[in-house]
């Protein structure tokens, strides 16, 4: 490396002060400083309408009027084949907890902040991180820096791999914005206890049925770890995706529109994938990773945990090699 060949140090320090510049990251945490207080108030007046339901009623009598409204809606005829499945699931998880004496469903900070994250993983957080992201190379185009950046005495390789490093760290502080905002905003309402309350993980659906052999308790805390770690390697695919897409396509809006037809597409796939095997293959069918600690039922019959992190794997890698490959390659000067 020649002498006067700038470091990766200087060039990461570079990108993420220019993010930081364009503001986006502080739109991504007014939109969760709006949305956060807006769940957690409905939050509240659910458990608000659920005590006026049922009183001063212990959990259990609650988990099992669930379980009771999901056996009748099972005999009905009008419910499609698909919701059974769903709701045969749901049974046995319920009763599961009934028999292990633990209510599901504690009302805290934690609680509260696992149920984000769980709903968040498959469209919300990705949207925020496509935010970030999907600009990191395109912009370069827009506002014509890409001459000027490229004519540095420093490799290509080397410019994508620092914009590359402060996708990354943005993608992390999201999940970790995201965390801890829940925390301290639905905590207020619901109490910051519930660290040690035990959660089930481990179930594993096959066909219609629950295999609990796997099955085991963990502790409130050590399960949101888990979900935060699930939540950010599927928030760190999309991050690759958009940085892909960036130096692909060099229009920052028409980068953030495919991105969005994307991910709206997925989330729609996840919900009608069941007749189409194939579609476990694509990688947004793959991002509700959190649905598998849970014990929820996958988008298609025989997905796993490991199945969709190979898959996620293999998406990142290949949109990581294409990307690294264009910008080094392709003509982006003219």
């Amino acid at each position: 490396m020649s002498s006067s060949e700038v470091g990766l140090y200087p060039l990461v320090q570079n990108e993420t002060i220019k993010i930081m510049k364009k503001r986006r990251f502080f739109v991504v945490l007014l939109i969760l400083l709006a949305l956060i207080p807006i769940f957690t108030y409905a939050q509240m007046r659910v458990a608000q309408n659920t005590k006026k339901q049922f009183g001063e009623q212990d959990w259990r009598l609650v988990s099992q009027q669930k379980i009771n409204d999901y056996t009748n809606r099972l005999s009905s005829g009008r419910v499609p084949e698909e919701w059974k499945k769903f709701m045969r699931v749901q049974v046995r998880v319920l009763q599961y907890y009934l028999d292990k004496d633990v209510n599901p469903e504690s009302p805290n900070g934690v609680t509260f902040t696992i149920g984000f994250l769980r709903n968040a993983i498959g469209l919300f957080i990705p949207l925020m991180v496509m935010v970030i992201a999907s600009d990191l190379v395109s912009s370069e185009h827009s506002t014509g820096t890409i001459k000027l950046l490229l004519t540095r005495p420093v490799g290509r390789w080397k410019v994508l791999l620092s914009k590359f490093i402060a996708m990354v760290f943005y993608v992390s502080l999201t999940v970790f914005s995201t965390a801890a905002l829940c925390y301290l905003i639905s905590g207020a309402v619901f109490g910051y206890g519930g660290w040690d309350i035990p959660v089930f993980s481990g179930f594993k659906v096959v066909g219609t049925e629950v295999d609990f052999t796997f099955v085991h308790p963990v502790p409130q805390a050590l399960f949101l770890l888990m979900e935060m770690g699930l939540v950010w390697f599927s928030a760190f695919v999309v991050g690759c995706m958009s940085l892909m897409i960036s130096v692909l396509v060099r229009s920052t809006a028409a980068g953030m529109g495919i991105m969005l037809a994307v991910l709206i597409a997925g989330t729609i796939l996840t919900n009608m994938a069941s007749s189409w095997e194939t579609a476990k293959y694509l990688f947004m069918v793959n991002l509700q990773l959190t649905d598998y600690l849970s014990g929820s039922l996958p988008p298609v019959e025989g997905m796993t945990l490991a199945f969709s992190l190979i898959v996620l794997s293999v998406w990142t890698a290949a949109a990581i090699a294409v990307s690294f490959w264009s910008f080094t390659k392709k003509d982006v000067l003219n």
